[in-house]
Parts: structure tokens; sequence; C-alpha cells
């Protein structure tokens, strides 16, 4: 199995042929994917990764799934209701992570992508790093969000993705999930 530095590189080197080729319908969003055993190593490497980039003249941006569910459930009008709830049934798991999971899923993380996406169009030298995609369960998964924003992706934006690839467009989220093949990316590791 190739290193994680060996997948990066060849990640790179798929975003810079496909700035150069700028296919018509080609939407520039890659995955690195990596065994879920690797997401501290990931993350270890994720200073180095980005210092490098910008090294080679990137516009390095970063948008943190973790962060940005963090503030959407810290922030929910129901938070108040969900603390009491759990107070009183502090075990009933799947009551809580549906609610939780309806938060989420209502649109409010693809708004936060979205805006991040939004003021990078037309700079040819942004890249956007998707990163801490295993906040993501048991809520939903990445590619629910990427199918909705088809079109918004102007520039390279790289998802890391822990999990399994299973074929050319299917990956089994954090090696658990179904497999799911609902991905319009370019898929390097895994």
């Amino acid at each position: 199995m190739p290193s994680l530095d060996i997948n990066f590189n060849e990640l790179m080197e798929r975003i810079r042929r496909g700035r150069e080729f700028g296919h018509a319908s080609f939407e520039p969003i890659f995955y690195l994917v990596f065994s879920p055993e690797e997401i501290l190593s990931v993350k270890r490497k994720m200073h180095a990764w980005t210092s490098r980039l910008a090294n080679e003249g990137w516009e390095v941006h970063t948008f943190s799934i973790a962060q940005a569910v963090d503030e959407i459930l810290s922030n929910a009008p129901m938070r108040q209701t969900w603390l009491m709830a759990d107070r009183r049934k502090p075990v009933d798991w799947d009551k809580t992570n549906s609610s939780l999971a309806n938060a989420i899923a209502n649109g409010a993380l693809q708004q936060r992508l979205e805006a991040t996406l939004e003021p990078l169009e037309g700079n040819q030298h942004a890249i956007l790093l998707v990163t801490d995609l295993e906040a993501l369960h048991p809520y939903m998964r990445i590619g629910v969000i990427e199918g909705q924003l088809q079109g918004r992706f102007q520039v390279p934006t790289v998802f890391f993705y822990p999990g399994i690839r299973t074929g050319d467009t299917r990956l089994k989220f954090l090696g658990f999930y179904p497999e799911d093949g609902n991905y319009r990316s370019v898929h390097v590791g895994g």
C-alpha cells in the first residue's frame, strides 16, 4: 500500500494536470482516500502539506467539517431542548443522533461550504482542503453535500476521506458504511 506522502504527491500531480487541461464539464473535486486507522497521521501531515502547497504558489484555504459541525450544533435553536432531553434519557442514542443529523443535514453544512467556495471563484491559485470528514459520522456522508453543490466547485477542492476505495468511484466511509458510488470526483489512495 502506498504511503500517504506518495498518494498526496499523486493527488497534486492530478490537480496540476486538471488545471492545465481544464475540461469544460470537469469539476476539480479530488479525494485523498486513506484508511481510517491513518486519521491521526493525516492530521499530523496537514501542516507540512499546506506549507508545501503554499511554497508551490497555491493560496491554501481550509474548511474543517468538525469545526463547522460544532458551530452548527452549538448555535442550533434546539440546543437547550437537546440538552434537557439528554439529561432525561442519556443513552437514547438513536433519537439524539437523529435530531442532531437533522440539524446538520438541513443545509447548514452545505451553506457553510458553499460560502467558503464562493469567494475563491476565479482565483487560479486557490485550493480548498476539506478536513475532518470523520465528524460527519453518524449524521451523513460527504457525497450528499458534494451532490448538492454540483456546479459550485470552481477551484481545486480536496476532501481528506477516511475510508476504503472499492472501485474507481465507489467509497466506503470509515470502512464500515455501505459502499457509495455517487461521487463525481477523482479518487487517489485507499
